[in-house]
């Protein structure tokens, strides 16, 4: 039987439990209507939702900061933000107040002003949910490290889809989503279970 390698966040001295919610900033990254039907449909989609809209209640309760992502690729897409495919679904709907950044790429942080935003509001430490974990939370999660963010992703409150292998095979969104969390704890965040692993 194998056993887990050592981490580098482990080799670098880096903390293993997440920041306080209270301390924290949550962004919500493309929980939009796309990936619950059609096409796009993820594993899991719903009680990922559901995570996210518990993580977001209590980041109101806390009255921290909260920032939607809307993922827009231009009209007729799944992805069009103008349409109800790629609007925010309505478990996780923003607030009055609550910032909306609508991005291009699969980093939150290019070509947007959620670096600025969160520096301003004195942010150091983020709370990284939504979709789909192998790509816009992979991205986003490791484009925050590299602005020195202290980033937390609660799995639970991520989800993604099969995809093919180079040889041909199909990678179950069970292996793919284990595999991506995995990917990010050795180094670019705390990877939690869920939203319960995070104290207020």
């Amino acid at each position: 039987m194998s056993t887990a390698s050592t981490t580098l966040r482990q080799l670098t001295g880096q903390p293993d439990t997440p920041a306080p919610l209270s301390e924290s900033a949550l962004i919500i990254v493309d929980a939009q209507n796309t990936y619950r039907e059609g096409i796009m449909q993820l594993t899991g989609v719903e009680p990922a939702l559901d995570q996210c809209a518990t993580l977001l209640a209590r980041a109101r309760a806390l009255k921290i900061p909260v920032l939607h992502i809307q993922h827009d690729a231009g009209p007729g897409t799944p992805y069009d933000v103008r349409a109800e495919i790629g609007a925010i679904a309505d478990k996780v709907a923003p607030a009055d107040g609550e910032a909306v950044v609508v991005k291009n790429y699969p980093n939150s942080f290019i070509g947007t002003d959620l670096d600025e935003r969160l520096k301003a509001a004195g942010v150091k430490n983020l709370v990284v949910t939504g979709f789909m974990t192998h790509m816009c939370i992979n991205s986003t999660a490791r484009g925050a490290f590299n602005l020195g963010y202290a980033v937390t992703v609660p799995a639970a409150a991520t989800a993604t889809r099969p995809l093919a292998a180079p040889d041909g095979s199909v990678v179950s969104a069970e292996s793919l989503q284990a595999a991506a969390l995995a990917a990010l704890g050795d180094l670019f965040a705390v990877v939690v279970p869920d939203e319960a692993a995070i104290v207020d």
